[in-house]
């Protein structure tokens, strides 16, 4: 889908190192924690950053 918006990354990571415990590799599943740990305005976003974060886990490329 090409390469994401900094902002993006930058609310995926925070959420990664503060509640990983919240997220697996289900995309629908991240959808919700990713709504009840933020106020993301927009359903847009918000599965833009669960899509984002369910790529770093199944790829493995997330590190603490």
């Amino acid at each position: 889908m090409g390469i994401k918006p900094t902002y993006i990354k930058k609310i995926g990571i925070e959420l990664l190192e503060f509640h990983e415990e919240k997220f697996t590799n289900d995309f629908d599943e991240n959808k919700k924690a990713v709504a009840s740990a933020t106020n993301v305005p927009s359903k847009r976003v918000r599965n833009r950053v669960a899509g984002y974060i369910t790529r770093k886990i199944n790829t493995g490329k997330f590190k603490k």
